[in-house]
């Protein structure tokens, strides 16, 4: 086999999200349940084990990769394995996504040990909301993180929110204007229908891209960008601004024909699309062969040749897909 991934449709795989943890020190509501049984230590990749996965991959030709959790800045000594992995020259990003509450502390240890983005999850900028969303009472250790990681000197920042008629949609140039103000970009995601959940409907509360996009254009100019981050994000440039606002549209604008991207959660398994729940368990391989890294490679060879071609979400009350967002890395 040559030294990179490519799936039966042509497509490179040059990016992987790897989830450190399934712990959060959040509970929002469209992510996890308040009452989540998260997995026993021994089930959870070890940072060895997850250095050796991403170490895979870069052999495999991935550039990108992105630290997921939960919330990855709960797991213990997490900066160890983004230091090695900061130090990897075949690495073009390095980034992390997170609820914000650890950057007042992390912020500049994180730009220091080679993140070079940040996505930040930020759903309201209303308490309460905020409170209802995330089931924590924290958006002002939130915005005050924002703020200590705008100073840390990443290349980028960008704040993540998923839009729900009826919840937070009347936010969404108060969103805008925030980020704007601050030198930020922002991405809006339609929900995904990813676990079972009791808090709100997802088909009446379903937001496409398209509304959340004509109603910034009632007040912002927007123009195409050709802004590529590796990611699903669609790009539009707020004329007059450095910001960019990006959409992520699982269910209105399937973005699968370019797909370049796989997960792997911190247990181990290897999720080859957001919308299925086939997956390889690459703990147990590892645990069986400890340092085989031409095995592991050889494995990740194969098992992308049962990539699907796309997802089929739909946006009706009936779950897809078992496992919580939480589980699968975002």
């Amino acid at each position: 086999m040559n030294n990179q991934l490519v799936d039966p449709f042509g497509r490179r795989i040059t990016y992987l999200r790897l989830s450190v943890t399934d712990r959060c020190d959040f509970r929002c509501t469209y992510c996890m349940s308040e009452d989540m049984v998260f997995a026993a230590r021994e089930q959870i990749l070890s940072l060895e084990e997850l250095y050796n996965v991403a170490d895979a991959f870069i052999g495999l030709g991935v550039k990108r990769i992105r630290i997921t959790g939960g919330e990855p800045l709960v797991r213990k000594n997490v900066l160890s394995l983004l230091t090695r992995l900061g130090q990897r020259p075949e690495l073009e990003d390095l980034a992390i996504t997170t609820n914000g509450s650890q950057l007042t502390e992390l912020a500049p240890q994180l730009q220091a040990a080679g993140v070079k983005r940040l996505n930040v999850s930020l759903d309201s900028l209303q308490r309460e909301r905020f409170a209802a969303f995330t089931r924590r009472d924290k958006l002002e250790q939130v915005l005050a993180g924002i703020d200590t990681a705008r100073a840390a000197g990443f290349s980028r920042i960008k704040l993540n929110t998923v839009v729900q008629k009826g919840r937070n949609d009347d936010e969404v140039l108060d969103l805008v204007e925030f980020a704007m103000a601050r030198g930020l970009d922002i991405s809006f995601i339609e929900e995904m229908p990813l676990g079972s959940i009791t808090s709100h409907q997802r088909e009446q509360t379903f937001c496409s891209s398209d509304e959340v996009r004509e109603r910034i254009e009632q007040r912002h100019a927007l123009v195409r960008s050709s802004k590529l981050t590796g990611g699903p994000s669609r790009y539009w440039q707020v004329v007059g601004s450095d910001s960019q606002i990006g959409f992520i549209s699982p269910h209105s604008h399937n973005f699968c024909g370019d797909c370049n991207r796989v997960r792997v959660t911190a247990e181990g398994k290897l999720v080859l699309c957001l919308g299925h729940e086939n997956a390889l368990d690459l703990k147990s391989l590892m645990r069986a062969h400890p340092g085989d890294s031409e095995r592991l490679r050889d494995a990740l060879q194969q098992a992308l040749q049962l990539k699907p071609e796309r997802h089929h979400f739909e946006t009706d009350a009936q779950v897809q897909v078992v496992r919580f967002m939480s589980m699968t890395g975002g």
